[in-house]
């Protein structure tokens, strides 16, 4: 790499940032990655002494909804990952150069920093009739993944498309679109899905990936597990009443209104894994069970081919025992009909003995 390339903290002192602010930011990141305050000073040391790490961002087939995700990040704000922390060499929805010129840094970005750039995917590539349903810069987008990815030292493969194939991939998959693993085998692939991922999940990995320049421990799919170890179902709110058997039997009925748990009308928030019931969306405000709507499962693979969104499960592993979520209902309603009744004969039972004693006094 050139050595023209600032770090992170020169960039920050240049635009005035203080020294003050610069150790702030690093605790925050550190906070936001799940990391202890002890690692703050790992984290300020590495953008002190290390160069922006290159980035290619590819598009392949999708929607950029991805994309639309990343540029609302609070957590650090976008503006700083990309004209700060990494050095965005190719990102044809974000660059101001178009066309020749865009494909011209392309390229020049491959050759001056071989191997050490990082290869960003969203979306994925469609192998039917040699890769004609999606053309990139005049060529089929397979060829230019192929190309970036030879000189990558590692791949972000961004959302559900590029991870698993998503919506593209759906029966009868007629353009053959792949995730981008079944084209690039020999490269290490970190997995960020999510239809899209959270804006903060995807600034993360960056983050860390700059900090410590090694790829984030993954799980055994290849996702980062700082945020995909968890299943949403594990932290969300609505929890309590899923282990009380209090659920939402019909859209807006009056347990809808109580803001009983979604799982009976689809929710799929018990299978699926990601960080959306505690990192949320739009700074933290909220997320789509939070709103009144189930998880539909799109950060796993196989979501968009599963039948109706708003099927439930048929069963979950809950109290060390296979249940279904009627009999889990019907046997907190059995233990609230247990308690009441012994609740009943209790009250019985004291005001017989009262009434005896009363007799018996009264006879004396």
């Amino acid at each position: 790499m050139s050595n023209n390339v600032e770090t992170f903290y020169q960039v920050m002192r240049r635009q005035g940032i203080t020294r003050r602010s610069f150790m702030k930011y690093c605790s925050l990141t550190a906070a936001a990655l799940g990391l202890g305050p002890s690692f703050a000073p790992q984290i300020a040391h590495a953008m002190e002494t290390k160069q922006r790490t290159p980035v290619i961002w590819l598009h392949g087939l999708e929607c950029t909804c991805c994309s639309e995700s990343f540029i609302r990040s609070a957590h650090p704000l976008v503006k700083d990952v990309v004209l700060s922390m990494i050095s965005m060499d190719y990102n044809d929805l974000l660059m101001a150069s178009a066309g020749h010129q865009a494909e011209a840094a392309l390229e020049t970005s491959m050759e001056n920093h071989k191997g050490n750039y990082i290869l960003a995917v969203e979306g994925n590539p469609p192998l039917n009739e040699d890769g004609m349903f999606c053309i990139s810069g005049g060529k089929p987008f397979i060829e230019k993944l192929k190309k970036a990815a030879e000189g990558a030292k590692a791949i972000i493969a961004w959302g559900s498309c590029a991870s698993w194939g998503c919506v593209q991939a759906a029966r009868p998959n007629p353009t053959q679109a792949v995730p981008i693993h079944k084209v690039i085998t020999d490269k290490p692939i970190i997995k960020v899905p999510g239809c899209p991922p959270i804006a903060e999940v995807m600034t993360g990995v960056i983050t860390y990936m700059l900090t410590f320049d090694r790829l984030p421990e993954l799980d055994r799919q290849g996702r980062p597990k700082m945020f995909y170890s968890q299943r949403i179902h594990d932290k969300c709110y609505r929890r309590p009443h899923f282990d009380a058997g209090q659920f939402v039997e019909s859209w807006d009925d009056e347990n809808a209104r109580k803001g009983y748990c979604l799982y009976k009308v689809g929710c799929k928030g018990p299978t699926t894994y990601n960080a959306c019931s505690t990192v949320r969306w739009n700074e933290g405000i909220s997320f789509p069970i939070q709103a009144g709507h189930g998880c539909i499962g799109c950060s796993e693979d196989g979501f968009w081919d599963q039948g109706s969104f708003y099927d439930r499960l048929t069963s979950i592993n809950q109290f060390g025992i296979e249940e279904n979520a009627d009999t889990v209902g019907m046997t907190a309603a059995g233990v609230v009909g247990a308690g009441i009744a012994a609740h009943a004969a209790v009250s019985a039972i004291k005001q017989t003995t009262q009434r005896k004693k009363t007799e018996e006094e009264q006879n004396s």
